[in-house]
């Protein structure tokens, strides 16, 4: 099947199962993270509804840790949202997005923003800015983020940001271990250490002490960048209302609004299917929100497509592979389509 065939089969699935969900979407009762460093993950409100959070984590048979469903979930629901543990606008839109959340700036001032280094949204975004960024702004970054720009780089850039978090006071150096790495070959590691000591060098001619970027070694960045690599979402705003459920998948699959790059902690754990039971989507900034495909029978795992679902059975494979380091066997695949 052509690839813009494939698109249409795959959207009018998502037509079928929006349209059967209602026009509304139902917020399921929320799951609460307690961790240190949390303040970049929250819950959902659950409107003074009680019960238990509709997910828990657990392990699977075959793909480790997995998130499954503790109750029923109906389609449309809304499961949880969750803020980025760490996020960076694309280098692409770095003048046209806030510096913290992602949430696209109005057209008016466009030309005075471009003369600033960076801008926010609001002042709650800035003040929360505040600790990294004057541990960012007393750096030179330039090499390091032209070397980025010209080898197409988008993971060294969160990597960096983590880093001023560490050294800001936010956040634990280790705070991601938890995350799945990447398979990394000896040959990605070499092509690493460029932006490594890029990175490392900007901090020491900043003047930031020795024992401060202690943490900073080339086996913790070459960690953290496979942990990114494979934990980090692609941020599409779909922008709309909650009512234009369609619309918004569109977008995302579409990836029409691409802004940038985060990490998170509990979406990190959702597994990968062809036919996801799952959707993630971002409406106007770097909140992740996980919506309910279809009905989810409570201990069924919520599994969400980590490609564009409409690509061809081999192209999938081949990008999962790729990408991901491993062979899917769902059912799509296994048949072929």
């Amino acid at each position: 099947m052509l690839p813009l065939a494939r698109r249409v089969a795959f959207l009018s699935r998502l037509r079928q199962t929006i349209n059967q969900s209602g026009a509304l979407l139902r917020l399921s009762y929320p799951i609460s993270i307690a961790a240190s460093g949390s303040r970049s993950l929250e819950a959902v409100d659950n409107a003074g509804r009680p019960g238990p959070p509709p997910i828990q984590v657990g392990l699977t048979a075959s793909a480790g840790r997995g998130i499954f469903a503790s109750r029923r979930i109906t389609s449309g629901d809304l499961i949880h949202t969750a803020s980025p543990v760490v996020c960076y606008p694309s280098l692409a839109t770095v003048h046209s997005v806030c510096y913290f959340c992602l949430r696209r700036l109005s057209n008016a001032g466009a030309e005075l923003r471009a003369s600033q280094t960076v801008s926010y949204c609001s002042d709650k975004c800035k003040d929360l800015s505040k600790a990294f960024r004057q541990v960012e702004s007393s750096a030179d970054w330039s090499a390091h983020d032209e070397y980025c720009r010209l080898q197409g780089l988008k993971y060294p850039l969160l990597v960096k940001r983590f880093a001023c978090m560490v050294l800001a006071g936010e956040v634990a150096a280790n705070y991601l271990d938890i995350l799945q790495p990447a398979p990394l070959s000896s040959g990605m590691i070499s092509e690493m250490e460029k932006g490594y000591h890029l990175l490392r060098n900007g901090f020491k001619e900043a003047d930031i002490r020795s024992e401060q970027m202690s943490f900073l070694t080339k086996q913790w960045y070459v960690g953290l960048l496979a942990r990114i690599r494979i934990n980090a979402f692609r941020i599409e705003l779909a922008g709309g209302l909650y009512e234009d459920l369609l619309s918004l998948a569109t977008a995302s699959v579409e990836s029409e609004a691409a802004v940038g790059n985060a990490v998170y902690m509990l979406p990190s754990f959702y597994n990968h299917d062809c036919d996801p039971n799952a959707h993630i989507i971002w409406l106007e900034d770097a909140s992740a929100r996980t919506k309910a495909l279809r009905d989810i029978e409570p201990g069924e795992e919520l599994k969400i497509c980590y490609i564009d679902a409409s690509l061809g059975c081999d192209v999938r494979q081949a990008l999962l592979s790729q990408g991901f380091g491993f062979h899917c066997n769902c059912d799509r695949c296994l048949s072929g389509d």
